[in-house]
Protein backbone atom coordinates (compact mmCIF):
# COMPACT_ATOMS: atom_id res chain seq x y z
CA UNK A 1 0.00 0.00 0.00
CA UNK A 2 1.11 3.55 0.10
CA UNK A 3 3.48 5.17 -2.35
CA UNK A 4 6.84 6.93 -2.61
CA UNK A 5 7.04 9.61 -0.49
CA UNK A 6 5.63 12.85 -1.48
CA UNK A 7 8.59 14.58 -0.84
CA UNK A 8 11.44 12.19 -2.13
CA UNK A 9 13.66 13.39 -4.88
CA UNK A 10 12.14 13.07 -8.67
CA UNK A 11 15.46 11.52 -10.00
CA UNK A 12 14.87 7.70 -11.14
CA UNK A 13 16.07 5.74 -8.16
CA UNK A 14 16.85 8.45 -5.54
CA UNK A 15 14.94 8.06 -2.12
CA UNK A 16 16.31 11.07 -0.60
CA UNK A 17 13.92 13.96 0.41
CA UNK A 18 13.68 16.91 -1.38
CA UNK A 19 15.27 19.93 -0.94
CA UNK A 20 14.39 21.96 -4.17
CA UNK A 21 11.47 22.41 -6.43
CA UNK A 22 12.15 22.75 -10.15
CA UNK A 23 9.13 24.60 -11.28
CA UNK A 24 8.71 24.26 -15.44
CA UNK A 25 6.21 23.70 -18.02
CA UNK A 26 6.26 22.40 -21.86
CA UNK A 27 5.33 25.51 -23.74
CA UNK A 28 3.29 22.73 -26.60
CA UNK A 29 1.55 21.54 -24.06
CA UNK A 30 1.25 23.57 -21.30
CA UNK A 31 -0.18 27.83 -20.77
CA UNK A 32 2.43 30.20 -19.85
CA UNK A 33 0.87 30.78 -15.66
CA UNK A 34 1.31 26.46 -15.90
CA UNK A 35 3.48 25.14 -13.80
CA UNK A 36 4.91 21.30 -12.86
CA UNK A 37 7.03 20.37 -10.03
CA UNK A 38 9.83 17.83 -9.92
CA UNK A 39 11.62 17.71 -6.66
CA UNK A 40 15.11 17.40 -5.87
CA UNK A 41 17.73 16.49 -3.43
CA UNK A 42 21.33 18.59 -3.27
CA UNK A 43 22.51 15.91 -5.40
CA UNK A 44 20.41 15.39 -8.62
CA UNK A 45 19.22 19.01 -8.68
CA UNK A 46 21.69 20.17 -11.14
CA UNK A 47 21.19 17.26 -13.37
CA UNK A 48 17.38 17.48 -12.94
CA UNK A 49 17.71 21.42 -13.64
CA UNK A 50 20.05 20.81 -16.71
CA UNK A 51 17.65 18.07 -18.18
CA UNK A 52 14.90 20.65 -18.10
CA UNK A 53 16.40 23.83 -19.17
CA UNK A 54 18.13 21.87 -22.31
CA UNK A 55 14.71 21.71 -23.16
CA UNK A 56 13.67 25.06 -22.50
CA UNK A 57 11.12 23.93 -19.72
CA UNK A 58 12.36 25.52 -16.84
CA UNK A 59 11.02 28.20 -15.28
CA UNK A 60 12.29 28.67 -12.04
CA UNK A 61 13.91 26.71 -8.79
CA UNK A 62 12.89 27.46 -4.96
CA UNK A 63 13.71 25.71 -2.02
CA UNK A 64 11.09 22.81 -0.67
CA UNK A 65 8.22 23.40 1.04
CA UNK A 66 6.82 20.13 2.86
CA UNK A 67 3.23 19.81 3.25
Amino acid sequence: MGGPDPDTCSAKGCRSTAAWALLWNNPKLHTAERRKTWLACDEHRGSLSDFLAARQFLRDVEPHQPA
